[in-house]
């Protein structure tokens, strides 16, 4: 899995856990459906820590929570 694809799915995790839309997390964090869309259909090649921020602050955890993952494991991330 390429560190997009984990991004990407991390994100729809968090959402269904927080059992709110992705779209909804683009709302509820300020950032546009559009640029979401591109993080979670992996056009976006490397989403800002800026974004990340604000989603985290949106489902109401830390940046380490977001990256506190095995889909972050660098033994399943390849290059």
């Amino acid at each position: 899995m390429t560190f997009q694809e984990a991004v990407s799915q991390r994100i729809y995790e968090l959402c269904e856990k927080n059992k709110i839309t992705p779209n909804g997390l683009a709302e509820a964090s300020r950032i546009p459906p559009s640029t979401l869309q591109n993080i979670t259909q992996c056009k976006n090649i490397n989403p800002s820590s800026f974004v990340i921020f604000h989603l985290c602050n949106a489902l109401k955890i830390t940046i380490k929570d977001f990256f506190d993952s095995e889909l972050f494991n660098p033994k399943n991330i390849i290059e």
